[in-house]
């Protein structure tokens, strides 16, 4: 696909961490960018450090109204050319042992992570097929692998996987190009400070019972999380150079694995094909509870 000068990008999840990375970057490089947040002030934020064209639009995706919304904006825009590119960015993380999340927590996990995407993937998609386009849906390693105290993020991912998969062949027809990005742990400062405060939440609702028999090995996890948020994961601006090639090349790859360690994830992958599911989830956790030093 020859991809023009000032191609109309449309990104959600850009008011901090790898959106806001990714939709800076974009417009620095020349494109039309329309930048999902969810609030003014989230809004002028981004709009104040900006180079090139870029163009914040409220977008909450749990929001039909606003997602309808953004959708006249970029038409009005866009004209008869269409859109080049969604990037559905947008996530929560939900974290902690599945037995003690609430179930409105999970809806929410849910709502945001599947149900949003789907709805602004189902809005946009005839702006995308006037311009052959294509969708790039940042999913996560835990899409491939699941993840204890993740287990919602990762059941989340999954499904993002699935979608792009069946999404990739219903669309194969209408020329359009449906992209996986799967990134591991991504510095991310200000999300930091909200996965420990989360953390540190659940732990203190947990009855005793329930805290001795996860407090310790969750919080070992959760730890080692904020510190990938903080310096340890991958720089945000790594991810948003892979969606660049993945929006440059003339033929994308259907998946992009943006990791610290390519070599390792190939080996797990290759573990994973060659011996029986349960056989690899088990030694796959007893390493981590040995590299780890959970009980």
């Amino acid at each position: 696909m020859n991809q023009k000068h000032k191609s109309a990008v449309v990104i959600t999840g850009t008011s901090t961490g790898l959106g806001r990375v990714t939709a800076l970057s974009l417009a620095k490089q020349g494109y039309r960018v329309f930048a999902g947040v969810r609030t003014q002030k989230d809004a002028q934020s981004l709009k104040q450090i900006a180079s090139g064209d870029l163009t914040p639009i409220i977008m909450d995706i749990t929001k039909a109204e606003e997602i309808k919304s953004a959708l006249e904006f970029v038409s009005l825009v866009v004209g008869k050319e269409g859109l080049f590119a969604l990037i559905n960015n947008a996530v929560v993380a939900v974290d902690g042992p599945l037995e003690c999340i609430p179930i409105d927590d999970i809806r929410f996990n849910f709502e945001v992570n599947v149900i949003g995407q789907i709805a602004v993937t189902q809005a946009f998609l005839p702006l995308i097929r006037k311009a052959k386009g294509r969708i790039i849906n940042v999913s996560a390693i835990c899409g491939r692998l699941a993840l204890p105290y993740r287990s919602l993020l990762s059941a989340s991912k999954f499904a993002i996987e699935a979608l792009t998969d069946s999404l990739r062949m219903e669309l194969y027809s209408s020329e359009i190009e449906v992209i996986s990005i799967l990134p591991a742990g991504i510095v991310t400062p200000e999300q930091a400070d909200k996965v420990e405060a989360s953390y540190q939440q659940t732990l203190a609702n947990m009855s005793p019972e329930i805290k001795a028999i996860y407090g310790k090995n969750y919080k070992i996890y959760m730890q080692g999380s904020v510190e990938d948020n903080r310096s340890a994961g991958l720089p945000p601006e790594k991810v948003a150079n892979t969606i660049l090639q993945a929006l440059l090349a003339r033929k994308p790859k259907r998946q992009y694995f943006v990791v610290q360690s390519l070599w390792r994830l190939n080996l797990y992958a290759l573990y994973k094909r060659l011996v029986p599911h349960q056989y690899f989830y088990d030694n796959f956790y007893q390493g981590m509870r040995k590299g780890m030093g959970f009980d």
